[in-house]
Protein backbone atom coordinates (compact mmCIF):
# COMPACT_ATOMS: atom_id res chain seq x y z
CA UNK A 1 0.00 0.00 0.00
CA UNK A 2 1.72 3.18 -1.21
CA UNK A 3 1.21 6.68 0.12
CA UNK A 4 2.41 7.20 3.67
CA UNK A 5 2.50 10.60 5.41
CA UNK A 6 1.66 12.55 2.26
CA UNK A 7 -1.50 10.52 1.74
CA UNK A 8 -2.37 10.89 5.44
CA UNK A 9 -2.02 14.65 5.19
CA UNK A 10 -4.11 14.81 2.02
CA UNK A 11 -6.94 12.88 3.68
CA UNK A 12 -6.78 15.07 6.80
CA UNK A 13 -6.83 18.26 4.77
CA UNK A 14 -9.70 16.94 2.66
CA UNK A 15 -11.64 16.08 5.81
CA UNK A 16 -11.01 19.59 7.16
CA UNK A 17 -12.29 21.16 3.93
CA UNK A 18 -15.28 18.82 3.75
CA UNK A 19 -16.33 19.90 7.23
CA UNK A 20 -15.90 23.52 6.22
CA UNK A 21 -17.98 23.12 3.06
CA UNK A 22 -20.66 21.09 4.86
CA UNK A 23 -21.06 23.83 7.48
CA UNK A 24 -21.65 26.44 4.78
CA UNK A 25 -23.86 24.39 2.44
CA UNK A 26 -27.49 25.40 2.90
CA UNK A 27 -28.94 22.34 1.16
CA UNK A 28 -29.34 19.59 3.81
CA UNK A 29 -28.72 16.71 1.39
CA UNK A 30 -25.55 18.23 0.00
CA UNK A 31 -24.36 19.23 3.46
CA UNK A 32 -24.86 15.67 4.70
CA UNK A 33 -22.99 14.30 1.69
CA UNK A 34 -19.97 16.51 2.35
CA UNK A 35 -20.06 15.66 6.05
CA UNK A 36 -20.08 11.93 5.29
CA UNK A 37 -17.30 12.35 2.75
CA UNK A 38 -15.32 14.13 5.45
CA UNK A 39 -15.88 11.26 7.83
CA UNK A 40 -14.73 8.82 5.15
CA UNK A 41 -11.57 10.89 4.65
CA UNK A 42 -10.91 10.84 8.40
CA UNK A 43 -11.30 7.06 8.44
CA UNK A 44 -8.86 6.73 5.57
CA UNK A 45 -6.38 8.98 7.36
CA UNK A 46 -6.53 6.64 10.35
CA UNK A 47 -5.68 3.72 8.07
CA UNK A 48 -2.61 5.55 6.76
CA UNK A 49 -1.65 6.49 10.31
CA UNK A 50 -1.82 2.89 11.45
CA UNK A 51 0.89 1.96 8.93
CA UNK A 52 3.52 4.08 10.71
CA UNK A 53 2.10 4.85 14.17
CA UNK A 54 5.41 6.17 15.53
CA UNK A 55 5.40 9.26 13.27
CA UNK A 56 4.28 12.68 14.41
CA UNK A 57 0.83 13.11 12.85
CA UNK A 58 -0.11 16.59 14.04
CA UNK A 59 -2.21 18.37 11.41
CA UNK A 60 -2.38 22.00 10.34
CA UNK A 61 -4.19 22.98 7.12
CA UNK A 62 -1.96 24.46 4.44
CA UNK A 63 -2.07 28.10 3.43
CA UNK A 64 -3.69 27.07 0.17
CA UNK A 65 -6.46 25.19 2.01
CA UNK A 66 -7.07 28.19 4.28
CA UNK A 67 -7.40 30.47 1.25
CA UNK A 68 -9.87 28.05 -0.36
CA UNK A 69 -11.85 27.88 2.89
CA UNK A 70 -11.95 31.68 3.07
CA UNK A 71 -13.20 31.76 -0.52
CA UNK A 72 -15.95 29.30 0.37
CA UNK A 73 -16.91 31.57 3.27
CA UNK A 74 -17.13 34.57 0.99
CA UNK A 75 -18.84 33.21 -2.15
CA UNK A 76 -20.26 29.85 -1.05
CA UNK A 77 -19.44 26.26 -2.08
CA UNK A 78 -21.21 26.41 -5.44
CA UNK A 79 -19.33 29.48 -6.67
CA UNK A 80 -16.06 28.03 -5.35
CA UNK A 81 -16.59 24.60 -6.90
CA UNK A 82 -13.72 24.91 -9.38
CA UNK A 83 -11.11 25.61 -6.70
CA UNK A 84 -12.61 22.85 -4.55
CA UNK A 85 -12.19 20.46 -7.48
CA UNK A 86 -8.57 21.60 -7.82
CA UNK A 87 -8.11 20.64 -4.15
CA UNK A 88 -9.40 17.17 -5.18
CA UNK A 89 -12.56 17.37 -3.11
CA UNK A 90 -15.09 14.82 -4.25
CA UNK A 91 -18.75 15.59 -4.76
CA UNK A 92 -18.41 19.05 -6.31
CA UNK A 93 -20.12 17.70 -9.42
CA UNK A 94 -23.43 18.07 -7.53
CA UNK A 95 -23.14 21.74 -8.47
CA UNK A 96 -22.88 21.02 -12.19
CA UNK A 97 -26.63 21.14 -12.70
CA UNK A 98 -26.61 17.73 -14.35
CA UNK A 99 -29.71 16.59 -12.47
CA UNK A 100 -31.95 19.43 -13.48
CA UNK A 101 -35.49 18.76 -14.57
CA UNK A 102 -35.57 16.32 -17.43
CA UNK A 103 -32.30 14.67 -16.46
CA UNK A 104 -33.22 11.36 -14.91
CA UNK A 105 -31.02 9.57 -12.39
CA UNK A 106 -29.26 6.47 -13.73
CA UNK A 107 -31.05 3.18 -13.23
CA UNK A 108 -28.32 0.79 -14.35
CA UNK A 109 -24.55 0.49 -14.41
CA UNK A 110 -24.42 1.40 -18.11
CA UNK A 111 -26.08 4.74 -17.35
CA UNK A 112 -23.88 5.74 -14.41
CA UNK A 113 -21.82 8.80 -15.22
CA UNK A 114 -23.53 9.51 -18.51
CA UNK A 115 -24.34 13.09 -19.46
CA UNK A 116 -26.75 14.67 -21.86
CA UNK A 117 -24.27 16.18 -24.28
CA UNK A 118 -25.37 19.55 -25.56
CA UNK A 119 -24.92 20.58 -29.15
CA UNK A 120 -24.16 24.21 -28.39
CA UNK A 121 -21.30 24.25 -30.87
CA UNK A 122 -18.58 25.19 -28.42
CA UNK A 123 -15.83 25.14 -31.03
CA UNK A 124 -17.87 27.21 -33.45
CA UNK A 125 -18.71 29.68 -30.70
CA UNK A 126 -15.03 30.05 -29.80
CA UNK A 127 -14.19 30.62 -33.47
CA UNK A 128 -16.82 33.33 -33.88
CA UNK A 129 -15.63 35.18 -30.79
CA UNK A 130 -12.01 34.80 -31.89
CA UNK A 131 -12.84 36.39 -35.24
CA UNK A 132 -14.69 39.16 -33.43
CA UNK A 133 -11.69 39.89 -31.19
CA UNK A 134 -9.36 40.15 -34.17
CA UNK A 135 -11.77 42.27 -36.16
CA UNK A 136 -12.52 44.85 -33.47
CA UNK A 137 -8.98 45.16 -32.10
CA UNK A 138 -7.24 45.50 -35.46
CA UNK A 139 -9.90 47.73 -36.97
CA UNK A 140 -9.53 50.08 -34.00
CA UNK A 141 -5.73 49.96 -34.38
CA UNK A 142 -5.92 50.76 -38.10
CA UNK A 143 -8.40 53.56 -37.49
CA UNK A 144 -6.23 55.07 -34.78
CA UNK A 145 -3.09 55.06 -36.92
CA UNK A 146 -4.98 56.40 -39.94
CA UNK A 147 -6.54 59.11 -37.78
CA UNK A 148 -3.06 60.25 -36.82
CA UNK A 149 -2.38 61.03 -40.48
CA UNK A 150 -0.02 58.14 -41.14
CA UNK A 151 0.74 57.03 -44.67
CA UNK A 152 -1.07 53.97 -46.12
CA UNK A 153 2.19 52.02 -45.91
CA UNK A 154 2.51 52.81 -42.21
CA UNK A 155 -1.12 51.87 -41.62
CA UNK A 156 -0.58 48.54 -43.37
CA UNK A 157 2.63 47.80 -41.49
CA UNK A 158 1.00 48.66 -38.16
CA UNK A 159 -2.03 46.52 -38.97
CA UNK A 160 0.11 43.51 -39.88
CA UNK A 161 2.09 43.95 -36.66
CA UNK A 162 -1.17 44.17 -34.71
CA UNK A 163 -2.45 41.01 -36.39
CA UNK A 164 0.66 39.02 -35.53
CA UNK A 165 0.94 40.35 -31.99
CA UNK A 166 -2.72 39.73 -31.22
CA UNK A 167 -2.88 36.30 -32.86
CA UNK A 168 0.30 35.11 -31.14
CA UNK A 169 -0.88 36.43 -27.79
CA UNK A 170 -4.24 34.70 -28.16
CA UNK A 171 -2.57 31.45 -29.24
CA UNK A 172 -0.12 31.52 -26.33
CA UNK A 173 -2.89 32.22 -23.83
CA UNK A 174 -5.06 29.43 -25.22
CA UNK A 175 -2.17 26.96 -25.16
CA UNK A 176 -1.36 27.74 -21.52
CA UNK A 177 -5.04 27.53 -20.55
CA UNK A 178 -5.70 24.15 -22.18
CA UNK A 179 -2.33 22.74 -21.11
CA UNK A 180 -3.02 23.74 -17.50
CA UNK A 181 -6.44 22.09 -17.64
CA UNK A 182 -4.92 18.89 -19.00
CA UNK A 183 -2.16 18.94 -16.37
CA UNK A 184 -4.74 19.26 -13.61
CA UNK A 185 -6.86 16.47 -15.09
CA UNK A 186 -3.93 14.11 -15.60
CA UNK A 187 -2.63 14.72 -12.07
CA UNK A 188 -5.99 14.25 -10.39
CA UNK A 189 -6.99 11.23 -12.49
CA UNK A 190 -3.67 9.56 -11.59
CA UNK A 191 -4.41 10.05 -7.89
CA UNK A 192 -7.94 8.77 -8.39
CA UNK A 193 -6.66 5.66 -10.17
CA UNK A 194 -4.27 4.92 -7.32
CA UNK A 195 -7.06 5.27 -4.75
CA UNK A 196 -9.43 3.12 -6.82
CA UNK A 197 -6.79 0.39 -7.01
CA UNK A 198 -6.03 0.49 -3.29
CA UNK A 199 -9.48 0.85 -1.72
CA UNK A 200 -12.32 0.35 -4.21
CA UNK A 201 -14.97 -0.16 -1.52
CA UNK A 202 -14.36 3.30 -0.08
CA UNK A 203 -14.51 4.84 -3.56
CA UNK A 204 -17.79 3.05 -4.24
CA UNK A 205 -19.25 4.37 -0.98
CA UNK A 206 -18.19 7.95 -1.75
CA UNK A 207 -19.77 7.76 -5.18
CA UNK A 208 -22.96 6.31 -3.69
CA UNK A 209 -23.15 9.26 -1.28
CA UNK A 210 -22.95 11.65 -4.20
CA UNK A 211 -25.84 9.97 -5.98
CA UNK A 212 -27.81 9.84 -2.75
CA UNK A 213 -27.32 13.60 -2.33
CA UNK A 214 -28.92 14.00 -5.75
CA UNK A 215 -31.99 12.07 -4.76
CA UNK A 216 -31.21 8.42 -5.52
CA UNK A 217 -32.10 5.78 -2.96
CA UNK A 218 -28.91 5.07 -0.99
CA UNK A 219 -29.29 1.29 -1.18
CA UNK A 220 -29.79 1.41 -4.94
CA UNK A 221 -26.82 3.77 -5.26
CA UNK A 222 -24.59 1.42 -3.26
CA UNK A 223 -25.66 -1.57 -5.31
CA UNK A 224 -24.74 0.15 -8.57
CA UNK A 225 -21.48 1.74 -7.43
CA UNK A 226 -20.17 -1.48 -5.86
CA UNK A 227 -20.79 -3.24 -9.16
CA UNK A 228 -19.22 -0.33 -11.01
CA UNK A 229 -15.85 -0.54 -9.26
CA UNK A 230 -15.43 -4.07 -10.58
CA UNK A 231 -14.95 -2.43 -13.98
CA UNK A 232 -11.85 -0.26 -13.35
CA UNK A 233 -11.75 1.66 -16.64
CA UNK A 234 -15.42 2.63 -16.56
CA UNK A 235 -15.22 3.32 -12.84
CA UNK A 236 -12.27 5.67 -13.26
CA UNK A 237 -14.09 7.73 -15.89
CA UNK A 238 -17.23 7.91 -13.76
CA UNK A 239 -15.27 8.89 -10.65
CA UNK A 240 -13.55 11.67 -12.60
CA UNK A 241 -16.90 13.02 -13.73
CA UNK A 242 -18.95 12.54 -10.58
CA UNK A 243 -16.47 13.01 -7.75
CA UNK A 244 -14.06 15.50 -9.28
CA UNK A 245 -16.33 17.21 -11.79
CA UNK A 246 -13.81 16.57 -14.58
CA UNK A 247 -14.91 15.71 -18.09
CA UNK A 248 -12.12 14.38 -20.32
CA UNK A 249 -14.29 15.01 -23.38
CA UNK A 250 -14.06 18.75 -22.69
CA UNK A 251 -10.28 18.76 -22.97
CA UNK A 252 -8.74 19.32 -26.36
CA UNK A 253 -5.21 19.45 -27.66
CA UNK A 254 -3.24 22.49 -26.42
CA UNK A 255 -1.56 22.83 -29.81
CA UNK A 256 -4.87 22.46 -31.63
CA UNK A 257 -6.51 25.04 -29.39
CA UNK A 258 -3.62 27.47 -29.90
CA UNK A 259 -3.70 27.01 -33.67
CA UNK A 260 -7.48 27.48 -33.82
CA UNK A 261 -7.23 30.63 -31.73
CA UNK A 262 -4.41 31.98 -33.92
CA UNK A 263 -6.35 31.35 -37.13
CA UNK A 264 -9.65 32.74 -35.83
CA UNK A 265 -8.04 35.96 -34.61
CA UNK A 266 -6.07 36.28 -37.83
CA UNK A 267 -9.19 35.94 -40.00
CA UNK A 268 -10.87 38.77 -38.13
CA UNK A 269 -7.76 40.93 -37.97
CA UNK A 270 -6.95 40.71 -41.68
CA UNK A 271 -10.35 42.02 -42.84
CA UNK A 272 -9.60 45.71 -42.06
CA UNK A 273 -6.29 45.34 -43.93
CA UNK A 274 -7.74 43.98 -47.17
CA UNK A 275 -8.13 47.39 -48.87
CA UNK A 276 -4.49 48.15 -48.17
CA UNK A 277 -3.31 44.70 -49.24
CA UNK A 278 -5.31 44.13 -52.44
CA UNK A 279 -6.77 47.58 -53.08
CA UNK A 280 -4.33 48.42 -55.92
CA UNK A 281 -5.43 45.27 -57.77
CA UNK A 282 -9.00 46.62 -57.88
CA UNK A 283 -8.14 50.22 -58.58
CA UNK A 284 -8.65 51.45 -55.02
CA UNK A 285 -6.56 54.55 -54.40
CA UNK A 286 -4.33 54.51 -51.35
CA UNK A 287 -6.04 57.61 -49.97
CA UNK A 288 -9.45 55.94 -50.17
CA UNK A 289 -8.42 52.59 -48.67
CA UNK A 290 -9.45 53.65 -45.16
CA UNK A 291 -13.05 54.22 -46.32
CA UNK A 292 -13.14 50.72 -47.77
CA UNK A 293 -11.78 49.47 -44.44
CA UNK A 294 -14.67 51.18 -42.65
CA UNK A 295 -17.20 49.60 -45.00
CA UNK A 296 -15.72 46.09 -44.76
CA UNK A 297 -15.49 46.35 -40.98
CA UNK A 298 -19.12 47.46 -40.63
CA UNK A 299 -20.35 44.58 -42.82
CA UNK A 300 -18.14 42.09 -40.95
CA UNK A 301 -19.32 43.38 -37.56
CA UNK A 302 -22.93 42.92 -38.65
CA UNK A 303 -22.14 39.37 -39.77
CA UNK A 304 -20.45 38.55 -36.48
CA UNK A 305 -23.41 40.00 -34.57
CA UNK A 306 -25.79 37.77 -36.51
CA UNK A 307 -23.57 34.74 -35.89
CA UNK A 308 -23.44 35.45 -32.15
CA UNK A 309 -27.25 35.60 -32.09
CA UNK A 310 -27.23 31.89 -32.97
CA UNK A 311 -25.75 31.19 -29.52
CA UNK A 312 -27.69 33.81 -27.54
CA UNK A 313 -31.10 33.22 -29.07
CA UNK A 314 -31.54 36.99 -29.61
CA UNK A 315 -32.87 38.65 -32.73
CA UNK A 316 -30.26 38.50 -35.50
CA UNK A 317 -30.72 42.09 -36.68
CA UNK A 318 -30.56 43.41 -33.14
CA UNK A 319 -27.34 41.43 -32.62
CA UNK A 320 -25.92 42.86 -35.84
CA UNK A 321 -26.80 46.43 -34.83
CA UNK A 322 -25.30 45.97 -31.38
CA UNK A 323 -22.00 44.71 -32.79
CA UNK A 324 -21.85 47.55 -35.31
CA UNK A 325 -22.42 50.08 -32.55
CA UNK A 326 -19.86 48.51 -30.23
CA UNK A 327 -17.18 47.92 -32.85
CA UNK A 328 -17.94 51.19 -34.63
CA UNK A 329 -17.72 53.07 -31.36
CA UNK A 330 -14.32 51.56 -30.64
CA UNK A 331 -13.13 52.55 -34.12
CA UNK A 332 -14.40 56.12 -33.75
CA UNK A 333 -12.72 56.54 -30.38
CA UNK A 334 -9.46 55.22 -31.83
CA UNK A 335 -9.77 57.59 -34.81
CA UNK A 336 -10.29 60.66 -32.63
CA UNK A 337 -7.50 59.72 -30.22
CA UNK A 338 -5.20 59.11 -33.18
CA UNK A 339 -6.18 62.48 -34.66
CA UNK A 340 -5.41 64.28 -31.41
CA UNK A 341 -2.04 62.54 -31.11
CA UNK A 342 -1.27 63.31 -34.74
CA UNK A 343 -2.00 67.00 -34.23
CA UNK A 344 0.03 67.08 -31.03
CA UNK A 345 3.01 65.45 -32.76
CA UNK A 346 3.12 68.02 -35.59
Amino acid sequence: MSGGPDSWYHEKESAWLYAHVAARESDPAKSRMFRLLGEAAEDQALKWQAIEPARDYRFQPSTRARIVAALVDRVGPRAARHVLAAMKLRGVSVYSGSTAAGHAMPTSISQVGQRHRSVSGGNLRATVFGINDGLVSNAALVMGVAGAGSSPGTVLLTGVAGLLAGALSMAAGEYVSVRSQRDMYEYQIALEKEELDEYPEEEAEELALIYAARGMDIDKAREMTRALVTRPEQALEVLAREELGLNPDDLGSPIGAALSSFLAFSVGAILPLLPFLVGPLFGIAAAGAIFWTIGITVVALAGVGMAISLFTGRDAWRGALRMVLIGGGAGLIAWFVGSLLGVAAT
